[in-house]
């Protein structure tokens, strides 16, 4: 375990500036809206933003003002976040983070989290490798559940042997796996973001609710899985595009913001903050892990299946309006014990609805402490 400090080159900020004035814009059809894709007047005020106002030494500052450690696991390069609680019977909690997302997305619940009292957490956020400063993306095969295995690594090498296990997106699918690989340390699995459409038995009756938020899913399927598509057989060839340009940086994060975020926002980036879209562009920019970071999806379409066994672990899902979940599919694949329907936020929970979240995590885990 080796601290970690994170400072930019200056003259990598100066050649992102001086991209963004050199980008070259591709002609778009102003009628077509986001039926196309990220439309130029949404994506022009942001990059505009993004060249004349933008601090990224700012967030450098808040980074810096939190432990973080890396280390090697397994052959890769990791890089945590590790906010400690004063609370000395705080439980330690692994928060993972999804695509696109890095360990921003909860930097902010960290001193929450943290905060002393019945509910404390020690917090550690890993980046996913390939990500971030979990670089260089050492080899092939970092799937969902190899990187379970490593945080089973990282925990013990911080000396946590109990602690609990949470996250969105490709962390709702890693923190079950963690569970798996750690049955006898982790107490409970929280999660919420995951977009895979859960498996429907021939018995199971779905409430209207249900039945909407899986048609949901379907309509997601017909129109914006192409990104997917791309980096789950392409990621090579997407990441030069990734790798050269800030503002196709920029557009292949805002898309998936548009499809994910809550549906009663019209403005996909002030749905989770402007300020935050540019926050996570300039780190894969500056760390060029745009590229790797579309790998997990390749090699979690080549991983072996595995055996589908019932989870052990006690399990809850805070569930967000863009979530396509079943409680009985939950039911069925895990010991559910904690299930929490929300109104408002998305699939990027923690930045659009943290307060719901914070709220959600605390109830989960009180009982498990």
């Amino acid at each position: 375990m080796q601290p970690f400090t994170v400072r930019v080159p200056g003259e990598v900020l100066d050649d992102l500036r001086d991209r963004l004035v050199r980008t070259r814009w591709p002609q778009t059809l102003e009628s077509a809206g986001w039926s196309r894709g990220v439309p130029a007047d949404q994506l022009r005020p942001l990059v505009a933003d993004w060249h004349d106002a933008y601090d990224w030494r700012a967030v450098e500052r808040r980074l810096n003002a939190v432990e973080q450690v890396r280390t090697e696991i397994d052959g890769q390069t990791i890089h945590a976040l590790h906010a400690r609680s004063a609370d000395p019977h705080a439980l330690p909690l692994v928060l993972t983070h999804g695509w696109p997302g890095s360990v921003l997305d909860y930097l902010d619940l960290l001193g929450p989290l943290t905060a002393p009292g019945p509910d404390a957490f020690h917090v550690v956020v890993p980046h996913l490798p390939g990500v971030g400063w979990s670089t260089p993306l050492s080899a092939e095969g970092w799937d969902h559940r190899r990187i379970a295995r490593a945080w089973a690594v990282l925990m013990d090498s911080l000396g946590y042997t109990r602690y609990g296990a949470a996250g969105g997106d490709t962390g709702s699918v890693v923190s079950p796996e963690l569970g798996r690989v750690a049955p006898g340390r982790v107490v409970g699995v929280h999660v919420h973001g995951n977009l895979d459409v859960p498996q429907i038995g021939p018995d199971d009756r779905l409430t209207a609710a249900e039945s909407e938020r899986l048609a949901w899913a379907d309509r997601r399927r017909a129109t914006d899985t192409g990104y997917a598509a791309l980096q789950s057989t392409r990621p090579h060839t997407i990441g030069y595009a990734l790798a050269d340009s800030p503002v196709a940086q920029l557009a292949w994060i805002v898309d998936k913001l548009h499809d994910w975020t809550d549906p009663a926002i019209d403005d996909p980036a002030e749905a989770i903050g402007r300020d935050h879209v540019l926050d996570l562009a300039t780190l894969l920019w500056v760390t060029g892990t745009g590229p790797t970071s579309a790998h997990l999806y390749y090699e979690n379409r080549v991983a072996p299946p595995g055996t589908r066994v019932r989870d052990d672990v006690p399990f809850g899902r805070a569930l967000f309006p863009t979530d396509p979940a079943v409680r009985r599919a939950d039911e069925r694949d895990h010991r559910l014990v904690h299930w929490t329907e929300h109104d408002r936020g998305g699939h990027f929970a923690a930045l659009e609805a943290p307060d719901l979240l914070l709220a959600d995590l605390r109830a989960f885990f009180r009982p498990l402490r």
